[in-house]
Order: structure tokens, then sequence, then C-alpha cells
């Protein structure tokens, strides 16, 4: 059975935990977010510099194990004489990795809309990217918010390897925490818990969007 006693005695740091995940979430979120477009767009726009160098990212990064990123953040940055904290060290690795992934969800997206729509903007005198920011991407990221919801979920995930490099986030409280009570099994089940309280009410989200899109589009 479980010991709710280690809960209440340090349910502040659970918090704290829960706290700092949440922020490295959504700071990761909105940066990929950016980064991950930048890149989609580069991926489809007609000029083979920008293509290769997009591809080239978004191939490297989604081929290399998410935690050697971090720990190039992390114990690489030294070499260049700067000091990153594990938060900090974490949330950049988070950025780099899920952006790659980010860019083929959007890349996806642009690629489902009609390319009639394209020559038909430049045909009324918009540029190029002028076409990509008000015509092609505003539907391109609306019919791929349930993908990208599912994106946010792997990332919050994913936050967990911020606890190896003293990252403060939830897992780092938790060995904390199983240090000072050397009870492994309860510690660990508290911090899944929390864990599921972020991830449940964006999975549902995430469904209800999946659901209301494909009502709008039968």
């Amino acid at each position: 059975m479980l010991d709710f006693s280690i809960l209440t005695n340090h349910f502040s740091e659970y918090l704290r935990g829960l706290g700092n995940t949440l922020a490295a979430s959504l700071i990761t979120l909105v940066a990929s977010l950016i980064i991950g477009t930048v890149l989609a767009v580069m991926r489809v726009v007609r000029v083979r510099v920008l293509n290769i160098i997009g591809t080239a990212y978004v191939e490297f990064i989604r081929n290399i194990p998410f935690i050697l990123i971090v720990f190039l953040f992390y114990y690489g940055s030294a070499g260049f004489e700067i000091n990153l904290n594990g938060f900090v060290a974490g949330a950049l690795g988070l950025t780099v990795y899920t952006s790659a992934f980010i860019a083929e969800t959007v890349r996806a997206g642009i690629l489902s809309i009609s390319k009639g729509q394209m020559e038909a903007a430049r045909s009324s005198g918009l540029s190029y990217l002028q076409s990509m920011r008000y015509i092609i991407l505003p539907q391109a990221m609306r019919i791929v918010i349930p993908p990208l919801g599912n994106q946010f979920l792997n990332l919050i995930k994913n936050t967990s390897v911020l606890g190896l490099i003293a990252g403060f986030d939830l897992m780092y409280y938790g060995d904390l925490i199983q240090s000072d009570t050397f009870q492994t099994f309860d510690v660990y089940i508290f911090v899944a818990v929390f864990y599921l309280v972020l991830t449940i009410p964006l999975s549902l989200l995430v469904k209800y969007l999946e659901h209301r899109l494909a009502r709008e589009v039968a």
C-alpha cells in the first residue's frame, strides 16, 4: 500500500517540480513551434539551399538520441566557456529536438493544402512569403493542431530527462525525495501521478479537437 505521508511531507517539492516541468514544456513548445514552422517552410520553398539546410537539420536531429542533445548543451557548453544550468540546457535540448518533429508535422500540413491556393495568392499580387504567411500557414496550422497536441504530450514526458542534469523538474525532485526517504516505488508512483495531472487533460483536449475537426471536414 502506498505511503501517502511521502506525498504530504514532500508536497512542496513535488509542486516545485511540477511547476518547473510545466515551465520547461511551455517555453519549449513556443520556441520549437517557431523554429519548426520556419524549418517546414524552408523544406517546401523553391530554394535549393534552404531545402538542403532544412532537410539536413530535421534528418540529423531526428536520428540521434534526445539525451545526447541535452548532454551536448549541458556538458559541451563548458568548452565554449558558457555555463548553462540544467534547466536551461534541458530546455534548449528539448527545443532543438522537438522542433525537428514539429517541422515534419507542419510540413505535412502545408503539403495538404491545394497548390491552387498558392497560385491564386501569387496571382493576386502577394509574394511567396506573404502567400505562405497569410494564406497557406493559417490553414495548415489548423489542420495539424491534433498532431501538434501529440507532440506537446511527448514533450512533457521528455522533460523527465532534465532530472539527469539537475534540471529541477519532477524527476529531479523525485530523485531528491527518494534519496531522503529510500522508498523508491512510492516516490515515483507519485511522480507519475503528477505527470498524469499534466498529460491527461491535454490528451482529452487533443481528442476533442480531433473529433471537432473531423466533424467540420465531414
